[in-house]
């Protein structure tokens, strides 16, 4: 049986900046990067990054609790919001978090933000992502 799995990543991302620069300074290894004009995979028609980003993240992982795996980002970064508003600020940056469930049969996670995680995203003006996809399940009606 498929399990409910949650993603969750966070990106600093525009028009181009040094990813080393901030691989650098934040001392922490992107998940990944790329550039602008990048051409993007798997794609049946050929199209092309529009801004440059710098993701860190969890990848897919079991789970019935969005804060599990927010929480795992949030420790990584949690005392770098100083350091996340330089970079913002020296090269005219945006970040997000991104949030990304695969519910499988019926199997909801919880989706709630903790306050440690809302006072982080308030001191570098991050914004939330959130997609959705719910996969068919049985009707037990029937």
């Amino acid at each position: 049986m498929d399990k409910t799995q949650v993603m969750v990543y966070f990106s600093l991302y525009g028009d181009e900046f040094p990813i080393d620069d901030v691989t650098e300074k934040l001392e922490v290894i992107p998940s990944e990067t790329y550039k602008k004009g990048d051409l993007i995979p798997k794609r049946l028609t050929a199209c092309y990054r529009k801004e440059t980003s710098w993701d860190i993240g969890t990848g897919y992982q079991f789970s019935l609790d969005v804060n599990n795996q927010l929480q795992q980002i949030i420790n990584k970064l949690q005392n770098k919001s100083s350091i996340i508003n330089e970079i913002k600020e020296a090269y005219s940056l945006e970040c997000k978090f991104f949030i990304v469930i695969k519910i499988e049969g019926g199997n909801t996670p919880a989706l709630y933000l903790g306050k440690n995680i809302i006072k982080f995203a308030a001191r570098i003006e991050a914004e939330f992502d959130v997609d959705l996809y719910a996969n068919p399940y049985d009707d037990f009606d029937e």
